[in-house]
């Protein structure tokens, strides 16, 4: 991929006049950073960085970064990278894979990240696609030697950051050493367009070949407004990333907004839970992002939440999947710190409920703001920079009543233009006037008038029907989240001869605990669930099978059934 794309010229026109996109770029947000606190601190390792990759602990303040970057550009330099050129990145969350961001950007280039899970089969699919002009990877992750990962015949030009470098490839971290200091070496930076591609993030890929999304400077720098206003953020905060820099959520949620308020970023991945808890009381973090399962499990477990001094911790932002009223509640009752409930996406999918929009926790858990739907206003920027509606995925209808079931469609500023290697506008992605076809299924709520809610129901391709119904795994999985012998649980829907599909049940019990199909259901009724919706059956599993992104990948769950 040596081409630049960038956004249709008649998106970039009407959305530069209406003041949602502008020239501002990750570059000159970095500049600005460094400039207005050179001797704040910027980037913080985690402090087990060792287990994972070699290297010593870096604490770096925002004049620091900056002499990283720029020996960092150097290094890029001169291994051939150029404006428009791609780089393929494969690296857990260290100081270096914040600052090769930094670099590419200097340089005008377009970083594509991939998760550390990935094997030589993802990687092989990625590169056909990307035709990257430089891979950068790590010779070790934890254990795992990644040497191999990545073929001479899918990219001849390879750096590694890491001990015991492959013959005939490049040692990045040798070669920044090289050039540090060096400002003789510092290549000018590039004479970026916002509009410009920055990266190519990958879909989740758990049902087919994986899709590149290009996404440019200003993409990003306005979906990163709905995170920067959810949480409040202010000058000078201390965020802590525990996803990798591959998505929305550490791009979008930490990097632009770390930029935005010159802020302190802590680095976390893969999750630790006791090194997570110690760096929000030692390093007084503000703001985080956490799956629902972790906040489910940290609120049961009163004798470790005692162990840690979280009182600095303001916002707590969370998504990827539904929220527990139960859980939302608690956190505002038991400790004072507000959960964000955030629904995204790398297509650019942007809804966010937040303290101010939605100060009831149960309902900041259960909907989302109806953003960009004529007669219904939104504190969120975002919400005006967006149009959002529901289709009915059988008649094809708009959908305009609360009760009925559609298919999220998006437009604006947030929204990519295409996948890699399609054209805009393809209509398997997007409508005939523009919108995009998220594949997320929602029904409007609210006793309003308009109703102002969408509450999510699940994925198009999750649904069980059963007999007849449609029901949602979502739906069963947040009401088990508060299940006192449950540490998680997902619902799948297996196929029935009678009733087209019944529904089981995986369950992960809490230590000492066992659990049986009649616990489960007692529960659901409980809660006054109808009984088609409740398991017919039960299988007791050690974890649930997870995607890089933490998302249960319930395709998986099926095959063993």
């Amino acid at each position: 991929m040596t081409e630049k794309p960038t956004s249709i010229q008649e998106r970039i026109d009407e959305f530069t006049r209406a003041g949602w996109w502008g020239e501002q770029t990750i570059s000159d947000l970095f500049d600005e950073a460094v400039a207005n606190h050179p001797d704040r601190l910027a980037l913080i390792d985690q402090p087990n960085r060792s287990e994972w990759l070699a290297g010593e602990v870096k604490r770096l303040t925002w004049a620091e970064l900056r002499h990283e970057v720029e020996a960092c550009a150097s290094a890029l330099d001169s291994l051939g990278v150029g404006a428009g050129d791609t780089i393929l990145v494969q690296l857990p969350n260290v100081t270096e894979f914040v600052i090769i961001y930094l670099a590419v950007a200097h340089l005008g280039a377009i970083i594509s990240p991939v998760p550390v899970q990935y094997g030589h089969h993802e990687l092989g699919q990625i590169t056909g696609q990307l035709q990257p002009d430089l891979f950068i990877g790590a010779t070790r992750v934890g254990k795992n030697d990644q040497r191999g990962v990545m073929k001479s015949s899918d990219c001849a030009n390879r750096a590694w950051i890491g001990e015991d470098v492959p013959n005939g490839d490049h040692d990045l971290a040798a070669r920044i050493e090289d050039f540090r200091g060096r400002n003789d070496a510092v290549p000018p930076r590039a004479g970026n367009d916002a509009n410009d591609t920055y990266t190519v993030c990958w879909t989740s890929g758990t049902t087919g070949t994986p899709k590149g999304v290009p996404r440019t400077h200003n993409l990003w720098i306005a979906i990163a407004r709905a995170t920067y206003e959810a949480a409040l953020m202010e000058d000078g905060d201390v965020l802590l990333n525990p996803f990798p820099f591959v998505n929305m959520a550490s791009i979008g949620g930490f990097l632009v907004n770390w930029l935005h308020c010159s802020a302190t970023m802590v680095l976390h991945h893969p999750l630790d839970l006791p090194v997570f808890l110690g760096q929000i009381q030692q390093e007084r973090v503000t703001f985080t992002i956490a799956p629902p399962a972790l906040l489910n499990m940290l609120l049961k477990n009163d004798e470790l939440m005692a162990q840690f001094d979280l009182g600095s911790l303001r916002t707590i932002a969370s998504g990827s999947a539904p929220l527990s009223p139960w859980m939302v509640q608690g956190f505002a009752d038991k400790y004072g710190i507000g959960v964000v409930n955030l629904f995204g996406s790398n297509e650019g999918v942007c809804l966010v409920s937040s303290t101010t929009d939605m100060p009831d926790p149960a309902q900041r858990a259960t909907y989302f703001p109806r953003f960009g739907v004529d007669g219904i206003e939104w504190s969120a920027s975002v919400s005006k920079m967006i149009r959002t509606r529901l289709r009915d995925i059988e008649s094809g209808e708009i959908v305009t009543r609360p009760g009925l079931v559609g298919e999220l469609e998006l437009w604006g500023a947030t929204i990519f233009d295409h996948y890699l290697g399609q054209a805009p506008g393809d209509p398997d992605v997007f409508t005939e006037d523009g919108y995009f076809r998220s594949g997320d299924l929602f029904e409007i709520d609210g006793d309003e008038e308009p109703p102002k809610f969408y509450r999510f129901v699940g994925r198009s391709k999750d649904i069980i029907i059963r007999g007849g119904f449609n029901i949602s795994p979502e739906e069963l999985d947040i009401a088990l989240a508060a299940h006192p012998k449950l540490a998680e649980a997902a619902t799948v829907g297996y196929p029935d001869p009678d009733l087209g599909e019944r529904i089981c049940v995986f369950v992960v019990p809490k230590p000492e605990q066992s659990v049986e199909l009649s616990d489960i259901t007692a529960f659901l009724t409980e809660q006054g669930f109808a009984k088609f919706k409740l398991p017919e059956r039960l299988e007791t599993i050690g974890q649930l099978p997870r995607n890089a992104l933490g998302k249960v990948v319930r395709n998986e769950l099926r095959s063993q059934l």
